[in-house]
């Protein structure tokens, strides 16, 4: 199976911050936060097509996320994730002394993972509950 190496940046979207507004519990959202935005080259390198499932992996952890095309290409080995759970789950959790973990520019791996799915907030949060807490 391909696997690509790339710079992951994490961010703000439009999107995901109407997403926001609407709740973070609301399809919306969940919609706008579990994409994994790629170059179209560097997903025909791996040989996804756009929704397809994709595991990013960094130093700090993995998760799963739909791969689509980004509107602002070129930028080969550049993937962008937007702010929220799916994301914090791979970040850097140091800060540096700042309060802010690092955010952009972090080493991962991307590769099709077309028989894992997108876990849903509560499966994803559920995965760090403690075993006996409600």
């Amino acid at each position: 199976m391909p696997k690509l190496k790339v710079s992951l940046l994490t961010g703000r979207t439009i999107d995901q911050g109407k997403g926001k507004e609407m709740g973070k519990l609301s399809k919306e959202y969940s919609e706008s936060v579990v994409i994994c935005q790629m170059d179209p080259n560097d997903m025909k390198f791996l040989g996804i097509k756009e929704s397809t499932n994709v595991k990013v992996i960094t130093d700090f952890g993995s998760v799963v996320l739909k791969a689509v095309k980004s509107a602002r290409v070129p930028h080969p080995k550049v993937a962008f994730i937007p702010y929220g759970p799916w994301a914090s789950l791979i970040m850097n959790p140091r800060t540096h002394g700042t309060g802010m973990p690092s955010m952009k520019g972090i080493p991962a791996e991307i590769e099709p993972a077309p028989n894992e799915k997108v876990l849903s907030l509560h499966d994803l949060l559920g995965q760090f509950r403690k075993e006996g807490q409600p």
